[in-house]
C-alpha cells in the first residue's frame, strides 16, 4: 500500500473522529444549558397507574424515614427515580384546587420518592387521623411538586388527600416559615387532627409549613364532582 492512500485513510479517520468528538461536545453542552429544563420534564411526565389495591399493598411496605439521606433534588437524582418509578410505593394522592396542585404520596422520605411525589414524613399514618404529615420539593417552575405551596397557598383553602376509597378533607389554618430543625411539628397534637406540609423556603435552609384541619371524609365517589376531578387531573399539578 502506498504512503499516499494510507495518508488519505489517516485523514478521513482523523475527520471522522473529529466529527464524532465535536457531536459529543455539542450534546453535552446541551445537556448542560437544558438541565434545569430536562429534569423538570423528567418530573412533569411522572404518570403513573394508582388503584385502590395497588395502594393497600404499598401501605403494608416497610419504608425509610432516615431524613439525614435527603439531599437537593438534582438531575441524576431525578434521572434515577425516573430509571425505577416501578418501584416507587404510592399510598394516596393529594390535591389542593385553589393553588392547582395534585401530587402523588409515597411511603417514606427517600429522595427518590421527593423527586417526583409528596411523601409520608412517618410510619403508619392514616388519612383523618392525628398529624398527617407530608414532604415535597419547592422548584424553581412553580407548578411542579410542592412549590404551589410557596407560591400561592393561604390559610383557607381546602386540602383533600384520598386513598381512591375515602377523601379526607382539611382546612388550612396556618402557613408560617420554620427553622429546619423543627421535626417536631409533624408530631401529633392531643385531641386534633391536622395535616402538616413542610417544603422549602426560596433559599432552602428553612422550612415553609402549611397546616389544616380535619373537616371530615366521603366515600370518594360521593364526594362532590369538582373535588373527585382534582383528582383526575394529570399528576404534578397539570
Amino acid at each position: 500500500m502506498s504512503k499516499k492512500s494510507t495518508s488519505k485513510k489517516t485523514s478521513k479517520f482523523g475527520r471522522w473522529l473529529a466529527t464524532i468528538l465535536v457531536f459529543l461536545l455539542l450534546l453535552v453542552s446541551l445537556a448542560l444549558i437544558f438541565n434545569a429544563q430536562i429534569k423538570d420534564w423528567l418530573v412533569d411526565s411522572y404518570k403513573p397507574q394508582v388503584t385502590q389495591q395497588s395502594i393497600a399493598k404499598n401501605k403494608k411496605k416497610k419504608a425509610s424515614y432516615d431524613f439525614q439521606s435527603v439531599k437537593s433534588l438534582d438531575f441524576q437524582t431525578v434521572a434515577k427515580a425516573r430509571t425505577n418509578a416501578s418501584k416507587l410505593d404510592v399510598v394516596g394522592e393529594i390535591s389542593i384546587p385553589k393553588v392547582k396542585l395534585n401530587l402523588q404520596i409515597t411511603n417514606g422520605i427517600t429522595n427518590e420518592n421527593l423527586a417526583l411525589t409528596a411523601a409520608t414524613l412517618k410510619a403508619n399514618m392514616k388519612m383523618g387521623q392525628g398529624n398527617y404529615a407530608l414532604a415535597g420539593h419547592h422548584m424553581v417552575r412553580k407548578d411542579i411538586l410542592f412549590s404551589p405551596l410557596y407560591w400561592k397557598m393561604r390559610p383557607g383553602m381546602m386540602i383533600y388527600v384520598t386513598d381512591l376509597k375515602r377523601i379526607y378533607s382539611y382546612k388550612a389554618t396556618e402557613r408560617k416559615f420554620i427553622a429546619a430543625t423543627r421535626v417536631d411539628v409533624i408530631n401529633n397534637v392531643p385531641n386534633k387532627k391536622l395535616i402538616t406540609l413542610i417544603t422549602c423556603d426560596a433559599t432552602g435552609a428553612n422550612r415553609l409549613m402549611i397546616r389544616g384541619k380535619y373537616e371530615g371524609s366521603v366515600p370518594y365517589k360521593k364526594a362532590p364532582e369538582k373535588i373527585q376531578k382534582g383528582f383526575t387531573k394529570n399528576f404534578n399539578n397539570k
